[in-house]
């Protein structure tokens, strides 16, 4: 059995210090295998730099995936090649820097990781997320043991969607996006780990990670203000799932709040 904990999106400094503070006894107390971490907004709460990427992975972070925000840190697109355990969403047009896809191995089990945006509100349009993640498992084929693919989109359907096409054939199918952790994380009929939100890693007492008067002054005026990061109630959100390296298939999942 291999243990795989996704911690959702890591907003800004507060999330990144729990990260920090909690992953490394958690994953030896739970005994887990692989770490992969969203963390696009991990850079002031938009974007992520090539420091910051290198700091999570030295907090036991094994990998980290990216959202619409990839491109939102300056000289970030000329830093991301260097970053061997970081990935772009692989349906952003090909000519992109950064890699699609991740492979992360321990203890002879290899992890397929690959992002996809969804098409529906997201301000980045990419290619059929369907179909992207359909050709990059095919591309990985025998080179892993399981694949977990995470859709970064705004709408509930469509990752419900995504959990629904690849039940059978991905280990997880997990949500990132909108910040909030929904309730239905459990495993599909053919053995596929589901969420369609993992929440964020960050402050709560927020408006998805940000201080809550210029949000609410935004909705109320529409007039542009700053919207600083928040510092409340910070948690570290994510799923850990436990996988049959046989099948390749989910065996156990649970959701994770550690404060």
């Amino acid at each position: 059995m291999a243990r795989v904990l996704f911690i959702g999106d890591i907003v800004g400094k507060p999330g990144r210090e729990i990260v920090a503070a909690k992953l490394q006894a958690f994953r030896e107390e739970r005994g887990i295998d692989i770490v992969v971490a969203n963390g696009e907004n991990a850079a002031g709460g938009q974007g992520i730099t090539s420091a910051i990427a290198n700091e999570l992975l030295g907090a036991g972070v094994d990998g980290i995936t990216l959202g619409d925000h990839v491109w939102d840190q300056r000289g970030f697109a000329e830093d991301i090649n260097a970053l061997e355990k970081v990935s772009r969403p692989a349906n952003l047009p090909p000519q992109c820097p950064g890699r699609t896809h991740l492979v992360l191995e321990k203890d002879g089990f290899r992890l397929g990781v690959v992002t996809v945006l969804g098409r529906a509100n997201v301000k980045l349009q990419g290619d059929c997320p369907f179909r992207t993640a359909d050709r990059i498992l095919g591309d990985m084929g025998s080179d892993i043991d399981a694949a977990f693919i995470e859709i970064h989109a705004e709408t509930t359907s469509e990752k419900v969607a995504m959990g629904w096409y690849f039940d059978g054939r991905a280990a997880m199918v997990i949500g990132t996006h909108t910040h909030i952790p929904t309730a239905d994380n459990y495993i599909l009929p053919r053995g596929t780990a589901y969420q369609t939100d993992t929440g964020m890693t960050g402050p709560y007492r927020s408006i998805l990670g940000r201080e809550v008067e210029p949000i609410v002054l935004k909705f109320l005026d529409g007039l542009p203000r700053r919207w600083p990061v928040a510092e409340g109630d910070v948690r570290l959100c994510g799923i850990l799932v436990d996988i049959d390296p046989q099948t390749g298939l989910a065996t156990a999942q649970e959701r994770v709040c550690l404060t």
